[in-house]
Order: C-alpha cells, then sequence, then structure tokens
C-alpha cells in the first residue's frame, strides 16, 4: 500500500510541475509575441479623450526559510481608457507618473504603438 501511495504521488507531484511549467512557458511565449507585435505596429497620434481610469493591486506574500522573516510585496498597474474620434475604446497600461497626471474628461493627442502606450499630450 505505502509503494502504490509514492508512485502515485510521484505521478501527480510530476503532472502539477509540468502544468506549471507549460504555463510559465505560455505566458513568456504569449509576453514575446505581443512584443514583437506591438514593435511591427506602426506608431499612431489620434485626438483622444480620457473616459476612464483604474488600477490593479497585487499583493505577494514570500515565506522565509526556517531561520528567516517573511515579507509581503504589493505592486499597482495602472490602466486608462482612451475614446478616439471614431467612438472606439482603448485601454492602455500607463505608467504610476502618467496616470496621475491624467484627469477623465481630458482631451489631446494620445500616441501608441499596438498595446504600448507612447504618450498624451493634453489640448
Amino acid at each position: 500500500m505505502g509503494f502504490m501511495f509514492g508512485i502515485g504521488f510521484e505521478i501527480i507531484f510530476a503532472l502539477t510541475f509540468l502544468m506549471v511549467f507549460g504555463m510559465f512557458i505560455f505566458i513568456a511565449i504569449r509576453g514575446i509575441g505581443q512584443w514583437n507585435k506591438n514593435n511591427k505596429s506602426p506608431r499612431l497620434t489620434v485626438d483622444a479623450t480620457v473616459v476612464a481610469k483604474r488600477s490593479s493591486v497585487s499583493h505577494h506574500n514570500h515565506v522565509g526559510g526556517t531561520d528567516s522573516v517573511g515579507h509581503s510585496t504589493t505592486s499597482t498597474t495602472y490602466y486608462v481608457t482612451f475614446q478616439v474620434e471614431s467612438g472606439d475604446r482603448m485601454e492602455l497600461c500607463v505608467g504610476g507618473n502618467e496616470y496621475g497626471m491624467l484627469v477623465e474628461g481630458d482631451n489631446g493627442k494620445l500616441t501608441f504603438q499596438g498595446t504600448r502606450y507612447l504618450g498624451f499630450e493634453r489640448m
């Protein structure tokens, strides 16, 4: 009975490891694909209005070893939704400084490349 439990545990452990490893590979490939697609996209500057802002906060707890104390980190990702003249909307990830400077209702020139935010010049 103990022998069968050991083999079953090894199989489950191996499958779990392969799933997690596969997810990391998938996410990395998808990120590289998006980066490549952005690099091939033209840089565009269009009239746009800031219509919404949001942020996403992530908390990560790091457990220390037997002799060390764990710690936690927090990161915030900022997003701004712009509406262009055609009525289409696009949500772009922006840095914290840009996020703080932009206000809903601002009109100006949005510069972007694919899904990459490059700047906003208020008019």
